[in-house]
């Protein structure tokens, strides 16, 4: 069967497991319906927003974006936005910088005005080459259909492949949006959206961007309004040395699952912490009674642990952060709210939301620390993760933490993923092999 002729349904089963023969389809299914023969391969939705687009005078041959302001002007908006608090840990959770990194990471305002963009050289220059940059227009009547613009008029996530975009520039991406509420108000704050090349997508994509949104609105809960008493415009200045301008809470992001652990305080830089430092921060934040200098010091230092060597920690810590720690217990101060990367995992799976934790859990709590009380931590979110997989009955979700580095040695859902597929299935057939390499390096 020709890919243009496939049911709609199928069709839609290729865009990860055969992107590029989606892609060629989307594209006839687009020439089509811009020449007036709507295609059915296309939902009625997307159809109307590209005659919406049309209307306003949106060229699909060859589009600029419309841009509200100059990319400097645009930067200097962008620090006293609201959004600005959230970036670092948006930054830490969603954007590639590394040399090879493919996609975007753009957040905009509220009526699609791109403020920031995080990714590497490459994926920066071929947005450069569509004008994706701070100051441009990404609405529906700025540049016309894609993801962020379908997320400002439905008020839901989307996600746009190839040439589902009407602008043919944009035939060889693929985009993912969702809307950033304001959690008192529900309002739309702004647009989160990953970009990237249409291969570069994949099924987490969506999940990623939720599970980025919730942590941006997590954090939004305990910034200061928009608007102060004396009718004062919050701002991320207010912030700095993590000071809270009318009462505002600091807020401070901490990412501790993996080797290299960081923490970032009141949208300032990311600053990379020695395990030490990180495995005092994690009892911390595990902790909200606190905990006295000699606790700590048994805890981190065993028999020979003094407080002595506890306090020391704790200047550095305060001369890196600034005053996030009180002493007598120590506990993080009442003025910051703390966030950790592991506490996102554990917020999805008490709400029940397994899939986006297996989404935000890339790694394992502090992967390089022996100490025995962090081992523990480690323990119970890697079980706690594992045991929501189990029961989960999703088959596919099972296969995808069987072959994380986390699941690895996660022979119960292997079975149940198995039971649920059958034992021929060529992907169970790949993750039993895994395990019985890991049976045998256990047994040796």
């Amino acid at each position: 069967m020709r890919p243009g002729s496939r049911p709609i349904t199928q069709l839609s089963d290729l865009r990860f497991s055969a992107p590029a023969e989606y892609a060629r389809a989307l594209r006839k299914a687009h020439e089509a319906t811009v020449s007036g023969t709507p295609s059915p391969h296309l939902s009625p939705s997307l159809v109307k927003s590209w005659q919406r687009s049309l209307a306003l005078g949106i060229n699909p041959d060859q589009h600029r974006p419309v841009h509200r302001h100059e990319v400097s002007e645009a930067r200097s908006l962008s620090a006293g936005h609201r959004l600005s608090a959230v970036m670092p840990a948006l930054s830490q959770l969603l954007a590639d910088e590394t040399a090879t990194g493919r996609h975007l990471l753009i957040v905009t305002d509220h009526q699609g005005e791109v403020l920031w963009r995080v990714g590497s050289k490459q994926a920066l220059k071929l947005a450069d080459s569509l004008e994706f940059v701070e100051g441009a227009d990404w609405s529906e009547s700025g540049v016309g259909t894609n993801a962020i613009s379908e997320a400002l008029v439905t008020g839901a996530p989307a996600q746009l492949f190839s040439a589902e975009h009407l602008v043919r520039t944009h035939h060889d991406w693929a985009c993912t949006a969702s809307p950033i509420r304001d959690p008192l108000t529900g309002e739309v704050v702004g647009v989160l959206d990953v970009s990237g090349p249409y291969e570069s997508v994949t099924p987490d994509s969506l999940r990623l961007v939720r599970c980025g949104v919730r942590l941006a609105e997590e954090l939004l809960k305990s910034a200061a309004p928009p608007v102060g008493a004396g009718g004062r415009t919050w701002s991320a200045a207010g912030f700095a040395g993590g000071r809270s301008e009318a009462g505002a809470r600091s807020q401070l992001v901490l990412q501790l699952l993996g080797d290299a652990p960081s923490a970032a305080l009141d949208g300032g830089t990311r600053r990379p912490l020695t395990l030490r430092r990180a495995e005092i921060l994690a009892l911390l934040a595990s902790r909200t009674q606190g905990w006295s200098a000699d606790e700590l010091a048994y805890e981190i230092h065993g028999d020979a642990g003094t407080a002595a060597a506890i306090r020391t920690e704790m200047h550095r810590v305060r001369s890196i952060l600034g005053n996030v720690v009180e002493a007598n217990p120590y506990r993080f101060s009442s003025a910051v709210t703390v966030v950790t990367d592991a506490s996102i995992v554990a917020g999805h799976l008490r709400d029940g939301r397994v899939a986006e934790a297996v989404a935000a859990y890339p790694a394992k709590l502090l992967n390089r620390s022996g100490n025995l009380a962090v081992g523990f931590m480690r323990d119970e979110l890697n079980e706690a993760v594992g045991a929501s997989v189990r029961a989960s009955g999703d088959a596919r979700l099972m296969l995808q933490w069987c072959t994380s580095d986390m699941g690895s040695s996660d022979t119960a859902a292997a079975a149940t993923a198995a039971a649920l597929l059958g034992p021929q299935d060529p992907r169970c057939q790949l993750v039993s092999a895994r395990m019985e390499r890991v049976d045998r390096e256990l047994r040796a």
